[in-house]
């Protein structure tokens, strides 16, 4: 036991030595859990700046460039009589929409003749295009009922008849499971998993490929020749450490108001192993590729897609089956689907059997093969030993 807690003292050393490792370790999520939660801060998207071109200059016009004026989502940037050059100032402006109201349109209103207003989306931002879109359906279609009940009215129907006439029934939409469409909210999890993971792999990646690098792996051979003394003895220091990287991970949902479930016994479970299969994949890594530049840069290319590749944004279902199969591999994958049950939908580990069995089959496989490519080198690095002092 006095030689682990010397050994232990050398790790933390070793550890405490290298500034990357730190930066990396401590600075990365609380940097970037700072950094994307106040990005998203805003909670929604709003204010995307659109253009009216009122051809028809007539007081229902008027009455709908107020009511955009009115939509908390978008801004009307400028009203004007003719387009102009507007195609080529909407990359510089970034217009999400431009909305054309055609001469004549309050009279052909009037004589039913249903004139076209047309919205011209800017697609090159999905995300803003899709949600000006929403906004400016909304508010056109509720002028379109207001008018169609007011000239009913004018024919001399009775208002609550006129309403009745043009409503066929209602619609009640009820939003479940962040129900303001709150993007810290939707995005911060994710986000801050798939750091969490990356920090994992490249730290751990650093483990022993900087041994072998320096030389230090020949005297923790001499220390014992069994793998799953010096495995704990690298994974200590981390075990350590890494609660209170969670810890400070976790705080942010609060701090920016995220009102979701995360402090249980399921979500700890799942934090649980995927700290373990993160741990333990770049751990094999470190020991498979002697080499820190090569281990990182390697175990950079699971980590960069592992986000995009999880379904946590992009639904799996819209992704090709040989990926999604591949992903079901990478730890983030099974964590988000997890988290989202247990946070969203308040799920026990009954809910997320699935998630714990995978990341389960993720460990014991990349344990194995950690324990017996280690078992190896230390063979092969005390016969060598052997030879030499002969």
């Amino acid at each position: 036991m006095n030689k682990f807690i010397r050994l232990l003292r050398i790790e933390f050393k070793r550890i405490f030595a290298n500034d990357v490792l730190l930066a990396i370790f401590f600075g990365a999520p609380v940097l970037y859990g700072i950094l994307f939660g106040y990005v998203y801060q805003q909670a929604k998207v709003v204010d995307l700046p659109i253009v009216i071109i009122d051809q028809d200059r007539s007081p229902t016009s008027d009455k709908i460039i107020d009511a955009f004026g009115d939509n908390e989502g978008l801004l009307v940037s400028d009203v004007r009589y003719t387009a102009g050059n507007l195609i080529d100032e909407m990359p510089t402006q970034q217009y999400a929409a431009v909305i054309t109201l055609p001469s004549n349109f309050e009279a052909d209103v009037f004589q039913k003749k249903h004139p076209e207003i047309r919205v011209d989306l800017n697609m090159a931002n999905i995300l803003n295009a899709n949600t000006a879109s929403n906004h400016i359906q909304a508010v056109l279609l509720t002028l379109n009922a207001g008018m169609e009940i007011e000239g009913l009215k004018k024919q001399g129907m009775h208002p609550a008849q006129a309403k009745a006439s043009y409503e066929s029934f209602k619609i009640n939409i009820n939003k479940l499971y962040n129900s303001t469409g709150n993007y810290v909210t939707f995005m911060l999890p994710g986000l801050l998993g798939g750091i969490m993971q990356q920090i994992i792999f490249l730290a751990m990646a650093l483990v022993f490929s900087r041994d072998f690098e320096d030389g230090y792996f020949r005297t923790l051979v001499k220390e014992s020749k069994s793998s799953l003394y010096l495995i704990a003895l690298k994974t200590t220091p981390f075990l350590i450490m890494l609660p209170l990287i969670w810890l400070v991970v976790a705080l942010f949902f609060p701090y920016f108001n995220v009102d979701i479930n995360i402090f249980n016994f399921p979500m700890f479970v799942l934090v649980v192993l995927l700290t373990f299969a993160s741990i333990f994949i770049g751990m094999l890594f470190s020991i498979a590729i002697p080499s820190q530049l090569k281990a990182t840069e390697l175990l950079m290319v699971i980590s960069t897609p592992a986000f995009i590749l999880s379904g946590f944004t992009w639904p799996t279902m819209a992704i090709p089956d040989a990926i999604t199969n591949i992903a079901q591999f990478i730890p983030l994958t099974q964590f988000l689907s997890g988290f989202r049950k247990i946070a969203f939908y308040d799920g026990d580990l009954a809910s997320i059997k699935p998630e714990l069995g995978m990341l389960f089959i993720i460990m014991a496989v990349s344990f194995i093969a950690m324990v017996i490519l280690l078992q190896l080198k230390i063979r092969l690095h005390r016969k060598k030993g052997k030879q030499i002092t002969e």
